[in-house]
């Protein structure tokens, strides 16, 4: 049986462990002449009940991942690979990538970060990760180590 992925999605939001992700995902989509969709979601339930205080936030989110995607991209064109998008969302992490986008972009693989949370806040707010483990149709990895960069 022969496995091949074409549409990958990495999930990146500046932590370590989602940079872990970005430079696995780049192997893999070497190794099998895939598109790398590098996704940031702007999680606007994290930021709207003070965005009604400063507008300027969504704004600052937008620019912060915009550069963070650009300076991935520039990395993964440097390592050769030629199919790189960028994709900028708001809506939540956790429905957006693995439902909305990976229908849109007929994914694959879905690649993110274990999560940063400790047990009581992963019981309060869950993780994205967990998450996408659990409701996406396609394969997922999730990076915990970034050992085999």
């Amino acid at each position: 049986m022969v496995l091949k992925y074409e549409q990958i999605i990495v999930a990146v939001d500046g932590s370590k462990e989602s940079s872990w992700a970005f430079k696995k995902a780049m192997g893999i989509a070497a190794r099998n002449d895939a598109t790398l969709n590098l996704v940031n979601i702007i999680d606007t339930r994290s930021y709207a009940a003070v965005e009604a205080y400063d507008r300027s936030i969504s704004e600052r989110a937008h620019k912060f991942a915009e550069d963070l995607l650009t300076e991935y991209k520039q990395e993964a064109e440097a390592a050769g690979l030629k199919k790189v998008n960028i994709v900028v969302e708001y809506g939540s992490p956790k429905t957006m990538i693995s439902r909305d986008l990976s229908k849109k972009l007929s994914v694959d693989l879905i690649i993110c970060g274990a999560t940063g949370l400790n047990k009581v806040e992963r019981f309060l707010i869950g993780s994205v990760s967990e998450n996408i483990v659990r409701s996406a149709a396609c394969d997922v990895l999730v990076v915990r180590t970034p050992e085999g960069i």
